[in-house]
């Protein structure tokens, strides 16, 4: 009960609302309010507060967090060490959205005839490694540059290059001023040095590689993208530029160590490393 209550709370400073609480922890909205008001009865501390249409946790919630947040992670992701798991059972992996629109679509119609209990959930990086951690998810593929980490395992699978796309071939003036994804992203800070050392300036930044790509066909401005969004976009084929960087993003599988332990975590393991690396031979 109080794990359920500490996890409740941490959600919430993540995500804002109940409502989007309970989409994400797949319980009602009654219930999460029930969670957060039993953790509050059993602490005797008043922990969140209404701020407008969202919830705001308070002094005391925050307090809490910041000391019980990490250790919350790192009990859970313990307690998914031990689960029990059956062919059966759901499977959860977190992955990049730009990925799976690019590269997976073929891969899981596949592999789902063998393991229909696979359920893909899309997250930004950040996102990803946090719910690997917590055992939230058994596998994760992000994309972006990774921190240094000693508590999962890292397979670089693929270097995604880069590519613009604009209407027409970008002139240097054009060219100069780009449209990028988040670059305040963790997995994505990597990318404004090099940008900035090389004379680009960034127009705009998007929270979507759709939006920057969408952007760019429109003629706003020539937009900075991962290769294989092309073939997902069906973008077409005068719209594409080389970049005069080599400029590229890592794709990488990440999970705990213990569960490529697990016959059916190391099954899926090994075939997406196969699958990226036909990639890469090709």
């Amino acid at each position: 009960m109080l794990l359920e209550g500490l996890e409740t709370l941490y959600v919430l400073a993540q995500e804002g609302t109940m409502g989007k609480v309970g989409s994400r922890l797949y319980i009602s909205q009654s219930a999460v309010s029930k969670r957060i008001a039993n953790l509050e009865a059993r602490l005797g501390k008043k922990l969140i507060e209404p701020r407008g249409r969202n919830i705001q946790l308070t002094p005391e919630a925050k307090e809490l967090l910041a000391e019980a947040g990490p250790e919350l992670v790192t009990l859970k992701g313990l307690l998914f060490d031990h689960q029990q798991m059956t062919d059966d059972s759901t499977l959860h992996l977190a992955c990049s959205e730009t990925v799976l629109a690019a590269y997976l679509g073929p891969f899981l119609a596949q592999y789902l005839i063998q393991d229909p209990g696979l359920s893909f959930h899309t997250h930004h990086t950040p996102v990803i490694l946090e719910k690997v951690r917590a055992g939230d998810a058994a596998l994760g593929i992000c994309a972006g540059q990774l921190p240094a980490m000693t508590d999962l395992q890292i397979t670089e699978l693929y270097q995604e290059r880069y590519v613009l796309i604009y209407p027409s071939p970008p002139t240097y003036s054009e060219s100069a001023h780009l449209l990028t994804i988040d670059l305040q992203n963790p997995a994505n800070r990597y990318l404004e040095p090099i940008l900035l050392a090389n004379g680009y300036k960034v127009m705009m930044q998007m929270d979507s590689y759709f939006a920057v790509a969408q952007l760019g066909l429109s003629g706003v401005a020539p937009a900075l993208i991962p290769v294989g969004l092309i073939r997902a976009m069906h973008i077409p084929t005068q719209a594409i530029h080389h970049f005069p960087l080599e400029l590229s993003r890592p794709i990488s599988l990440c999970c705990r160590a213990r569960s490529l332990q697990r016959e059916r975590i190391h099954k899926l393991h090994n075939s997406l490393h196969q699958h990226f690396f036909a990639l890469t031979d090709s």
